[in-house]
Order: structure tokens, then C-alpha cells, then sequence
């Protein structure tokens, strides 16, 4: 007897799944903020006169990009208690994922902040600005200008990794698909849902981020 499809169970499943995908959304919002501000900051200071400071930000960005995210996260649940820093999970989750995001963006946004003109700051030292200012509002917002659709696209796939915290039982839509399964037995049928709600939510996120960065940043973001 073959197998047959069967979304009976959907209707019922329709809370889980929003909630889940909430969480979701919470928590790749959480991380734009963080992992975008401390990016900034990190790939300010690689650039920095401080010898120090450069070799520590290199360091913290070779280790999160050449290991595992699921390792990552492990370590700062699991491993970090040991040390007796105990975190809740969200807030687990939320730190793993800020620090993993930020060591690829601090990649990008420096390769941004390389692509502005030296004359820009110059000209801008010369009219009187101070070196904070010259970076804050001449150089960022043209770095950020013209890295921004690979920082679009990072953002999204920050979004999709976020169903590995799942692992560590935060509720987010993974861990919401898992729990459905195992209570509908309807996997491929759980699956499915779930595999069209991250799809809505990557198009959804993607367009929200290109329609802000228009905005903001001006009519050349796409």
C-alpha cells in the first residue's frame, strides 16, 4: 500500500508553527542588530593603528570561520558552564549566532571600507572633521553602500543556520517541525510545511533588507 499524503494536522499545528518562526525572526533580528555593530567595530579596528588589537580581531575571525557553528553553539552551552557561566538558551543562541555572524561580516564590511576612496577622507580631514567623524559619516555609510547585498544575502543565511540552536532547544520553527513530527508522525508532510515557511521567510527577509537599504542608504541598494 502506498503512502498518502495527509495535512489534517496542519490546522491544529498552525500556533506551533507561527510561534516557531516568531522566534525565528526574533532571534535573526537580535543578531542583524549585534552582529552588524560589532562587524563595524571589528573591521574598524584590523585597520586600526593598534598592532594588538589587529592581531586579536584576526585571530577571533580565523577561529569562527574555519569551526563549525553547531560546535560553536556547543561550546557556549555546554562547554561555558564548566567555567560556571551558565546562559539560557535564547540568550545562548543569540550570542553563538551574533559571534559566528560577525567574524564573516567584519570580512565584508572591511572589504568595503577598502573600496572608499583615500581622497574621501582626506578631503574630509581637510574641511575640519575629526577622524571619528570622517569614518562615521563619510566612509561607513559608502562602505556600507556598496557591500551591502553581500551583507543582505550573509543576514539570510544567518537566518537559515538558526535552525541549528534547535539542537540546544530553543523554540524556534526547527524545533517546533521536530516536535510535530514526532507527535503527527507525518514527516515528510512536517517537512514540507516547514521547508515552504523558511522559503516565505528568506524572499520575506530579503525584500524587507533591499526596501530598507533603499531607504537608508540611498537608490543604488538592490
Amino acid at each position: 500500500m502506498g503512502y498518502s499524503l495527509d495535512f489534517g494536522w496542519l490546522t491544529e499545528a498552525l500556533g506551533a508553527i507561527a510561534q516557531g518562526a516568531a522566534m525565528t525572526m526574533m532571534l535573526i533580528t537580535v543578531t542583524t542588530i549585534a552582529g552588524t555593530f560589532f562587524s563595524v567595530l571589528g573591521a574598524a579596528g584590523r585597520r586600526s593603528g593598534y598592532p594588538l588589537l589587529r592581531h586579536a580581531i584576526t585571530v577571533y575571525v580565523e577561529v569562527i570561520r574555519n569551526t563549525p557553528f553547531l560546535v560553536q553553539l556547543f561550546f557556549i552551552f555546554f562547554g561555558l558552564p564548566a567555567l560556571g557561566i551558565r546562559l539560557d538558551p535564547v540568550i545562548a543562541a543569540i550570542l553563538a549566532m551574533t559571534l559566528n555572524m560577525a567574524a564573516y561580516t567584519t570580512e565584508i564590511v572591511g572589504a568595503g571600507l577598502d573600496a572608499v576612496p583615500t581622497g574621501q577622507r582626506e578631503a574630509a580631514l581637510a574641511l575640519g572633521l575629526r577622524p571619528r567623524q570622517v569614518f562615521i559619516k563619510v566612509v561607513l555609510p559608502q562602505a556600507l553602500k556598496v557591500i551591502f547585498p553581500a551583507l543582505t544575502s550573509q543576514i539570510v543565511i544567518m537566518m537559515l543556520e538558526s535552525a541549528v540552536v534547535s539542537q540546544i532547544a530553543v523554540r524556534e520553527l526547527t524545533y517546533e517541525a521536530d516536535m510535530l513530527q514526532a507527535r503527527t508522525f507525518r514527516a515528510f508532510e512536517t517537512y514540507f510545511v516547514v521547508t515552504m515557511v523558511y522559503l516565505a521567510l528568506s524572499m520575506a527577509l530579503r525584500r524587507f533588507l533591499v526596501a530598507g537599504g533603499r531607504r537608508v542608504l540611498g537608490a543604488g541598494v538592490s
